[in-house]
């Protein structure tokens, strides 16, 4: 790993756990091992090592989904859903200092001012709403998914499991207690049920 992803990964890890007006760069500088000068010689300000760590996240979020689907097959939409809502469980489990990150406050104070932020965080949420919203057009297309407005029921359902990881992040409930739980109320949601006279 080079200096600079270095940085990025520590500095990701301290914004997430102390918050990133309590991060110091000579704290950076004294994890990674990297001088302060070869800290701003790749990140002008503090602010823009944050801004790259955003920057990033969307790929990375596109990356692992392209992997995590290209080890399971999904008969129906249904089925699709209940795999995206199991991906953005485990990546939260295995990512938790971004998710971490992604929860605090700074992130949409910084987002209030400064429209670089902006777009990288509405691109990072815009992502899972996307694999959410695929997995219900499919659903509708085949019939296990009953009509509904999409993108407005994948906000619903990412605000949901998103919760849910908030508890487990913050050590307040375990996630993995509820996923069948989880799983049953989006189903319930979701299902296309046949009429009953």
């Amino acid at each position: 790993m080079n200096k600079k992803d270095v940085i990025l990964q520590t500095a990701t890890k301290l914004f997430a756990r102390k918050g990133f007006r309590y991060t110091s760069m000579a704290e950076l500088s004294r994890i990674t091992g990297a001088a302060e000068g070869t800290i701003f010689y790749h990140f002008k300000t503090k602010q823009d090592i944050f801004l790259e760590i955003l920057k990033t996240v969307k790929e990375d979020i596109l990356s692992e989904f392209a992997r995590y689907s290209a080890e399971r097959t999904f008969a129906t939409g249904l089925e699709m859903m209940e795999g995206a809502i199991s991906f953005y469980l485990y990546l939260a489990g295995i990512r938790e200092d971004l998710f971490m990150l992604l929860h605090r406050r700074y992130p949409y104070e910084l987002a209030e001012v400064n429209a670089v932020c902006r777009k990288h965080l509405e691109s990072i949420f815009n992502c899972f709403v996307d694999i959410f919203e695929q997995a219900i057009v499919k659903g509708q297309a085949d019939g296990s998914i009953a009509a509904m407005p999409a993108r407005k029921t994948a906000i619903l359902i990412l605000t949901m499991v998103d919760g849910l990881v908030r508890f487990k992040i913050y050590n307040l409930y375990d996630a993995g207690a509820l996923f069948n739980e989880l799983i049953a109320s989006c189903r319930r949601m979701l299902e296309n049920k046949p009429v009953t006279q």
